[in-house]
């Protein structure tokens, strides 16, 4: 069936996108203010868009009376930030953070959530959180008003120290990290350490030798 852009109104386009592009992976993105405030969010329209130099992208929508997200005005006032990747054991944590508190409150405090210090930027990080990646903005467009892809460098990585298979060549044990993907609709999570396929990528010459 056909679905045409032009003719369909955002949320049914967002609804379409949202239910066939699975699963995505979770950006838990701490961000900071000019005061010091502390925010957090997970957005999930997100994904890695280079590695020379390392560029993240996320999407940032607006709030629905109109106004930006904290997050996107905390990046674009500060420039830095840090993306938490979401597990199965903060993804309950990461539901009480995506909550629409108002711009006074921390998600961090209302989730109860310890942050640890990052290393090259003033941005705190989710210490209970497999993986974090310290962000530098490079580029905030604005797709529509109060729209934002936020693009931003990532100046270091933590990763726990246990799925660390070998550092000085940068293996890690994915699986073990247990990370969560969003699905379609509001509720729906899905794991990433389990019912993997595996398949060799093919060379050309290999595809040649099949006759």
């Amino acid at each position: 069936m056909l679905f045409d852009f032009s003719k369909l109104e955002s949320q049914l386009q967002y609804r379409l996108l949202t239910s066939t592009i699975v699963p995505r992976p979770i950006a838990w993105v701490v961000s900071m203010n000019a005061a010091g405030r502390t925010n957090a969010a997970p957005f999930s329209f997100f994904n890695m868009f280079s590695e020379a130099p390392p560029i993240i992208g996320i999407g940032v929508n607006a709030k629905p009376e109109g106004v930006p997200k904290d997050t996107a005005r905390n990046i674009i006032e500060t420039g830095t930030f840090t993306v938490n990747m979401v597990s199965e054991e903060t993804m309950q944590a990461m539901n009480i953070t995506a909550a629409d508190f108002p711009p006074d409150v921390s998600e961090i405090d209302a989730a109860g959530i310890a942050t640890t210090p990052s290393q090259t930027i003033a941005v705190p990080r989710i210490a209970a959180s497999p993986v974090a990646f310290e962000c530098r903005l490079t580029q905030a467009v604005e797709l529509s008003p109060l729209r934002y892809l936020i693009l931003g460098q990532v100046l270091a990585a933590h990763v726990r120290d246990a799925d660390v298979l070998d550092a000085a060549t940068c293996k890690v044990n994915t699986p073990a990290l247990h990370l969560v993907g969003r699905m379609h609709g509001r509720g729906f999570y899905t794991r990433t350490n389990s019912d993997l396929i595996e398949m060799d990528r093919i060379s050309y010459k290999d595809f040649l030798a099949r006759g």
